[in-house]
């Protein structure tokens, strides 16, 4: 059995044919780059990202050659961004906006007075301000979702609004126990509950991919985190994964319970939902990394140090370490576990021998580190251990940055065997459904690392956390704001 996946990222569309050995063939990419308008504005035109899902899946399907066909389909996509569309036309009222888009900063700050709190980054005040432009009397017939929903209505012809529990959980809309719509906050913002799509299955067929040829079952749909916990087998208890990408994003697998905490724990992760099959839901805490590759595109599109992303392995790998140089990625702010906005990067400890190499190694370093924050962070609001870690995306290709990585978490680091594991992640949740894997002890035996690295040298996290306080309210009026 084979399964076709749509990968939407926040740069691109990917679509690929996963088998039932868990072989990821025939990847066909199209970019679909958002656009900034304004300072604090992301958007993407979301007719241009149905198109290219349906081009890349027609390609991913055709280069089958004369199988031609497949079990099912799985979706996988960035979070939270948003799209209001007519339900009669399909049209899109006006643009998709991104997960990155801040433009509701203010919208989000006035709802707590009124005890609501909710994140810029998530999806209720992004769908509030399109009904806004778009239909200010709430008269139109209009559908809001996610870029899982917009995906999943373009594959069933318009014949299916759904979203699942992965994605729903990103909105801030959904209740604190994943049951439903909360009334409190759609009334707030007067969004009406007959627009949003039925919350479904993260592995269950919903509906039939009308667009492609012989209509097989969407079977599979989490948000992209989500997925690549899947992915990468973490599907026990106690195991968890980071993803290195633009930010970094640790997911743990927490289990059938709830965390404690309603928002935010006390070592700044979220209680996300990390899949949800034949009605039961599964927990997972998330632990966030504002900057990770940002810090590396950084010194190649800004300092010039390097040429490629690739090339600072070999530019750190030329210094045994840093000379005591220490550096900060909090080009964005820092997410977990102090969660400030109006931190900055920091550098700290430079003389006159520090070199090109010292300041590259440094830098992965830095992320390393970050890393550890979340590691630790998750350990403790999870009040669980985490005896080793899984990784995935574009760092994790850096053998320097895998060994620094090694180090500062003191644990080995298994290497996922696809470098975007979000894609395999769908697969299988799709394939749970129809029958090609059994169960998530299936999944989680099926892990197999490229390699395992394994701590090399004792750091100093103390030093660490020393530099890290210096970023610290660099920037005091965004330091102040909290979501």
């Amino acid at each position: 059995m084979s399964v076709l996946v749509i990968d939407v990222g926040t740069s691109g569309v990917r679509a690929a044919v996963v088998n039932g050995d868990g072989a990821v063939e025939h990847v066909r990419h199209r970019h679909v780059l958002p656009t900034s308008p304004a300072p604090g504005f992301v958007e993407f035109d979301a007719r241009e990202m149905a198109d290219a899902a349906l081009a890349v899946a027609h390609e991913a399907l055709q280069a089958l050659g004369p199988r031609g066909a497949v079990e099912g389909v799985g979706i996988a996509n960035q979070r939270a961004s948003t799209i209001v569309w007519d339900r009669a036309t399909g049209k899109p009222v006006g643009p998709g906006i991104g997960w990155q888009d801040l433009r509701t900063v203010g919208t989000c700050l006035a709802l707590q007075a009124d005890g609501i709190r909710l994140a810029p980054n998530a999806s209720a005040t992004k769908a509030a301000m399109l009904l806004d432009l778009a239909d200010p009397d709430r008269s139109a017939d209009l559908c809001i979702g996610t870029v899982d929903s917009w995906i999943a209505w373009t594959l069933a012809a318009g014949r299916l609004h759904v979203t699942d529990a992965t994605n729903a959980g990103v909105t801030g809309l959904l209740r604190a126990d994943a049951s439903g719509w909360a009334s409190h906050v759609l009334e707030a913002l007067r969004i009406p509950e007959a627009a949003l799509p039925t919350i479904v299955d993260s592995s269950g067929v919903v509906g039939e991919a009308e667009a492609l040829p012989g209509s097989p079952p969407i079977a599979g749909i989490a948000g992209d985190q989500q997925a690549s916990l899947v992915g990468q087998g973490a599907t026990r208890a106690g195991l968890a994964k980071v993803t290195f990408g633009t930010g970094g994003m640790l997911d743990l697998c927490v289990g059938p319970e709830r965390p404690a905490f309603e928002a935010r724990g006390p070592q700044g992760t979220f209680p996300i939902v990390a899949w949800r099959r034949h009605g039961r839901l599964t927990w997972g805490l998330e632990a966030v990394m504002l900057s990770a590759g940002t810090a590396v595109e950084w010194l190649r599109d800004d300092l010039g140090l390097i040429a490629s992303a690739e090339e600072s392995d070999r530019v750190a790998a030329a210094c045994p370490d840093t000379g005591d140089v220490w550096f900060v990625p909090a080009l964005l702010g820092l997410g977990t576990p102090v969660w400030d906005f109006g931190a900055r990067g920091t550098l700290v400890g430079i003389t006159r021998g520090t070199g090109r190499a010292e300041v590259v190694r440094a830098v992965l370093e830095g992320v390393a580190h970050r890393g550890a924050d979340l590691v630790e962070s998750a350990e403790a609001d999870g009040d669980t251990a985490i005896a080793s870690l899984r990784v995935d995306g574009g760092m994790s290709a850096n053998a320097t940055f895998v060994q620094a990585l090694a180090d500062a978490t003191g644990r080995a680091v298994e290497v996922s065997p696809v470098l975007e594991a979000t894609t395999l992640g769908a697969a299988y949740l799709a394939g749970l459904a129809l029958g090609t894997w059994t169960d998530e002890d299936d999944i989680a035996n099926r892990w197999s690392p490229a390699r395992v690295v394994e701590p090399g040298r004792a750091v100093d996290r103390e030093r660490w956390r020393a530099a890290r306080d210096r970023a610290l309210a660099t920037v005091p009026e965004l330091s102040s704001l909290q979501f």
